[in-house]
């Protein structure tokens, strides 16, 4: 099966964590923390930033690494590097997903998620109250 490696950002700013709702392909509709493919030579933190700069027009601050998430779609494997972040310059403009939402960590599972990220929600749960303000 082909593997998929990918970076995710869960931005936090104060008590909400920001996540998008996918705007294409067969999971349109569903949400997820933004990000994308890491290209040949890049590291997943400058894979992180040039994916939130081209999908929410923002520059970001990484973070720590939350976890690697290892799932299996039908048709590939994902392994997906998550890290916390926090927007440094620039409004947020949505690219290619078809909406999005600050969430409280009450109401992070009010949802439809995409089966990877669902799998973060309750160790995000747990964090962000332990999280300084970013």
């Amino acid at each position: 099966m082909k593997t998929v490696n990918v970076v995710a950002a869960v931005i936090q700013s104060g008590d909400k964590i920001f996540a998008t709702a996918r705007g294409y392909g067969e999971f349109r509709g569903q949400w997820e923390f933004p990000g994308g493919k890491v290209e040949a030579g890049e590291t997943p933190d400058e894979a992180l930033k040039r994916e939130i700069r081209e999908e929410l027009r923002v520059d970001i601050d990484v973070g720590n690494l939350i976890d690697t998430i290892e799932y299996d779609y039908p048709a590939f494997h994902l392994s997906m590097k998550v890290f916390w972040c926090s927007i440094t310059s620039g409004n947020i403009e949505l690219v290619e997903a078809e909406s999005a939402k600050w969430f409280g960590a009450d109401e992070l599972e009010t949802v439809p998620w995409l089966p990877a990220d669902l799998t973060l929600l309750k160790q995000i749960k747990s964090e962000i109250g332990k999280r300084p303000n970013l």
